[in-house]
């Protein structure tokens, strides 16, 4: 670690941008819009939050350096057009943090982390007037990937008391959609089969949601074990010259249950 203070790196990374854009800079990075990086946007996100699962220390500082660029490049470009500036952007946020934290920054109370979030809404509705008046569900992001906006939408109604009691209510839902999914296949209804999929997913999150427990996580956690394995399995058939193509059901049963144990 150096002794340099972030005001020095962010404006060394800042610098750095303003450089590649300006007329003798690079050509790649003059024909970025806002529009054309938004995407990296996401796929950085996502590239950090699997480093922070892996809890690797350096990737992590990588990945977060990704996400300050693409969050700085936009900024530089928006301030390019004249719409706002960088120090905008931080002004707005700085604002945002101060009013949304009167128990920090004010005689407010707010003593537990339930209390600090109904404040936090209660905030956003009430003073800074983002109140949805044909519905709560109007606040959810449109373009949140499923498993998220589902989690989104079932947190936004849990707010409004329209939640399930116990776990126990929630496993029972989870028992009649696989019901409803399993006679949808036996009638070979395809759009059937595909909405009781829908439901039996969703009903999932609600699960997870219920035993506080991130969906994504958990299902990244469970892509990369699976991943694992079957590099185990791999491994192990190439090292006898055959594939996982040639090989019987039985014997790749029996290497998966080899990988449970070594992983």
């Amino acid at each position: 670690m150096n002794n340099n203070t972030p005001s020095d790196g962010f404006y060394k990374l800042y610098s750095i941008i303003k450089k590649l854009r300006a007329p003798e800079g690079c050509p790649w990075d003059r024909k970025q819009t806002p529009d054309s990086i938004k995407e990296n946007i996401i796929e950085e996100a996502y590239e950090c939050v699997d480093a922070i699962i892996e809890n690797d220390r350096g990737h992590i500082c990588e990945e977060l350096g990704d996400l300050y660029l693409l969050a700085t490049f936009e900024a530089v470009m928006f301030e390019e057009s004249g719409s706002f500036t960088l120090d905008d952007v931080f002004n707005e946020i700085c604002s945002k943090l101060i009013r949304r934290h009167p128990h920090v920054f004010a005689d407010a109370q707010a003593e537990t982390p339930d209390a600090v979030i109904h404040q936090w809404e209660e905030i956003k509705d009430k003073v800074e007037g983002r109140i949805h008046n044909d519905s709560v569900m109007d606040s959810v992001a449109g373009h949140f990937p499923p498993l998220l906006k589902a989690l989104k939408i079932q947190k936004k109604a849990a707010k409004e008391n329209f939640d399930w009691q116990q776990i126990d209510d929630v496993l029972v839902k989870l028992q009649e959609e696989i019901d409803e999914f399993r006679e949808a296949v036996n009638n070979n209804n395809s759009s059937n089969i595909e909405e009781e999929i829908g439901d039996i997913l969703f009903t999932i999150v609600n699960i997870s949601r219920f035993l506080k427990i991130d969906p994504s996580t958990a299902l990244t956690k469970t892509n990369n074990k699976f991943i694992s394995r079957y590099k185990y399995i791999e491994k192990t058939l190439k090292d006898s010259d055959r594939s996982v193509r040639e090989t019987d059901l039985n014997t790749l049963e029996e290497l998966w249950q080899q990988a449970k144990t070594v992983q």
